[in-house]
Parts: C-alpha cells; sequence; structure tokens
C-alpha cells in the first residue's frame, strides 16, 4: 500500500486538475492511481487537506484546495507522473543554509510537505513563491540533506 503522504499529494492533484465533485469520483479517481482506501479515511483526508466545495465555471459544485495551493497538470499526466514532476528545479548549500528554486507556485507546497515530515537534517524553511530557503542543523552534510529531501521530491538530483 502506498504512504499517507502520497496519497495526499495525489488527491492533491487529481482535485487540482479535474473537477471531482464527490468523495465516490475521488475514490475511483485515487483507485486508478493505484491507491485502495476506505471513504472514511478519504473522508478524514479531505478534512487534513482543508478541502472545500465550490461552484465551478459550469456551476457544478467541485473539491478546491484551500488558498489557491494547486499542482498544474501538463499535458495529460496521472497523478502518479505529476508527482515525479513536482516543480523542482535545483538545490543549492551555503553553510547551514540550503535554497531550493522551484517553478512558480510550487515552493510553498513542497516547504509545507519538508516541515511536516520528521528530520534530523532541517530545522526548518521559509517559502516564497519559487524559492524555499532550509535552515540545515549545525553538522549536516549536503549529501544527508539531500537524502532526506529525496523521500519528497523524488526527482531530485
Amino acid at each position: 500500500m502506498k504512504k499517507k503522504a502520497n496519497r495526499l499529494d495525489a488527491i492533491k492533484m487529481i482535485i487540482s486538475s479535474k473537477e471531482v465533485g464527490s468523495q465516490e469520483e475521488l475514490l475511483q479517481e485515487l483507485g486508478q492511481e493505484g491507491f485502495e482506501l476506505t471513504q472514511a479515511t478519504l473522508s478524514r483526508d479531505l478534512k487534513q487537506l482543508k478541502v472545500a466545495k465550490a461552484a465551478s465555471m459550469n456551476g457544478k459544485y467541485v473539491y478546491v484546495l484551500p488558498n489557491d495551493i494547486m499542482y498544474k497538470r501538463v499535458g495529460d499526466q496521472s497523478a502518479s507522473e505529476m508527482l515525479m514532476n513536482n516543480g523542482f528545479i535545483s538545490l543549492q548549500f551555503s553553510g547551514n543554509i540550503a535554497v531550493i528554486k522551484t517553478r512558480p507556485g510550487y515552493a510553498s507546497s513542497m516547504a509545507y510537505d519538508i516541515d511536516n515530515r520528521e528530520s534530523d537534517t532541517i530545522l526548518g524553511t521559509i517559502a516564497g513563491d519559487d524559492t524555499i530557503m532550509l535552515v540545515l542543523r549545525e553538522g549536516v552534510t549536503p549529501t544527508a540533506v539531500r537524502s532526506f529531501l529525496f523521500l519528497i521530491i523524488p526527482n531530485i538530483n
């Protein structure tokens, strides 16, 4: 079974890229991505993500993410493919600071994912629209930071 963090990312991507109006529809979409979960688990996930319903352009009520934090679908990709294309551009280090560059709009959600994982390497993050500053713990190597970030950003080099 796939991990909760991956499932939450998939939910965000599906909601951002499709007009999904019910939990049943969302469960079907998640099933196509390889996630097996109950309606109760999905309901808890939606609550955790602060998902709401709002009228779309055609008047249908659909799920929306808070604060317009949305993943942009590029072409006709699956949520799994979109996880691999998460907006990451580069990572650079200077002393106990690291800087991640992302595509516009991706930094805050990526920083959120970093901050919500247990880490022996990173104290915290500050995010803008396309840049994340990471404050590293004393004595941590860039290799250790990359190893930790690989869990969140699979396409990190």
